[in-house]
């Protein structure tokens, strides 16, 4: 989602960073990220959240919404275009369903809010939804699934930012929406499923960071302003602009773009508040959804019908070049496990760019900069 001063963010990337960066203790990091929140005034319970879900994100490897954003937020603080305190605004309820305005608080801590609001609503009456209009950015939707599941319930997220448009619809090559991600997490007898995906093939964010590293996309999953699909994010920055291309690309990218349309339906649509506003300020409309099985056919029976699906996965004979079957969110959890124990590595860049901001805040003295554990 693209901020004020013409930097991109998108949700949501999983990438591993470089073998040979440093690893930081996840609590030192939990620490010293709110220490900068709380340093730039931000509420302490919204403080420990945001930087909770920051510091998660990176456990599971998504690389591009973890700490790499918190630079990005402590300037949206300094400008005051994300609010420091307060609650969101109860637009309306009816039943379990609720709208809320967020005007521009912190998107970790309030979605979080929304999940848990959710959770209570789907606790009597089966399912709970929110429905959040001027969100600011809300980070990593994988941390929220995982959440939901780890609790015995399917948790939904779906995200857009009305204010921005990098993705063209299929067959244009005018930009209309943004990536719009979505996720689920889907309890089982172990690791939840968790899907963590967006409506078009890559995300500014990920193009962003091989853009600066002069890298190449993997596939050709950008668009020129011609329309020529290509490899090179340069596409993206240079005048005229290209476009990322929707899920599917230009052989199948109607199917991103209809999931890009729901998507803004769940979102904005529902909220009432989107791109027919013409907002200019980064941020997000976002739709949280929890439903739990044990209204249904019950826990148990949710489980063991997935458990089945789990091993039927597993068990796939995989195809030449593959060695296993992966369910989505499998090696996120792997690597979150795996990070805890070892710590978490972090590309190069976001340690000194925190550390520029301890001096400019002062929270240095009551929280330093954590110290490289070892390098990998």
């Amino acid at each position: 989602m693209t901020q004020g001063n013409g930097a991109t963010i998108r949700a949501n990337d999983t990438s591993n960073p470089p073998h040979d960066v440093p690893r930081y203790d996840p609590q030192a990091l939990r620490r010293f990220a709110t220490a900068l929140l709380t340093a730039a005034g931000v509420r302490d319970d919204i403080a420990h959240d945001t930087a909770d879900v920051l510091v998660d994100a990176d456990l599971m490897g998504h690389t591009t919404h973890g700490l790499a954003l918190l630079p990005a937020y402590l300037q949206q603080l300094a400008d005051g275009a994300m609010r420091k305190s307060g609650e969101p605004d109860i637009v309306r309820r009816a039943g379990a369903c609720e709208t809320w305005d967020a005007d521009r608080l912190p998107g970790p801590w309030l979605t979080l809010r929304a999940l848990e609001r959710a959770r209570a609503l789907a606790s009597s009456q089966g399912t709970g939804t929110i429905a959040i209009r001027r969100s600011h950015h809300i980070a990593c939707l994988a941390v929220y699934a995982m959440r939901a599941a780890e609790q015995g319930v399917m948790g939904l997220v779906y995200c857009s930012d009305p204010s921005g448009a990098s993705v063209a619809p299929f067959g244009a090559v005018t930009p209309v929406f943004t990536p719009n991600p979505l996720a689920a997490g889907i309890p089982t007898s172990a690791d939840p499923i968790l899907l963590d995906i967006s409506a078009s093939y890559t995300t500014n964010g990920m193009t962003t960071r091989l853009f600066n590293a002069r890298e190449m996309l993997p596939h050709p999953w950008v668009q020129d302003a011609q329309g020529a699909p290509t490899r090179d994010p340069a596409v993206l920055f240079d005048e005229p602009r290209g476009t990322l291309l929707p899920l599917g690309g230009i052989e199948a990218g109607h199917k991103g773009f209809a999931l890009a349309l729901m998507i803004e339906a769940m979102t904005s649509a529902l909220a009432g508040h989107g791109r027919a506003d013409a907002p200019q300020n980064w941020g997000a409309s976002v739709f949280v959804q929890v439903l739990d099985p044990a209204a249904f056919g019950g826990l148990d029976a949710f489980r063991a019908q997935m458990d089945w699906l789990v091993r039927a996965c597993h068990d796939a004979t995989p195809r030449r070049g593959v060695s296993r079957v992966r369910l989505p969110g499998e090696r996120a959890m792997a690597l979150y496990r795996e990070q805890s124990a070892k710590g978490v590595a972090l590309y190069p860049g976001i340690m000194p760019a925190l550390e520029t901001w301890a001096t400019r805040l002062a929270a240095s003295a009551s929280s330093p900069p954590p110290q490289p554990l070892s390098s990998d």
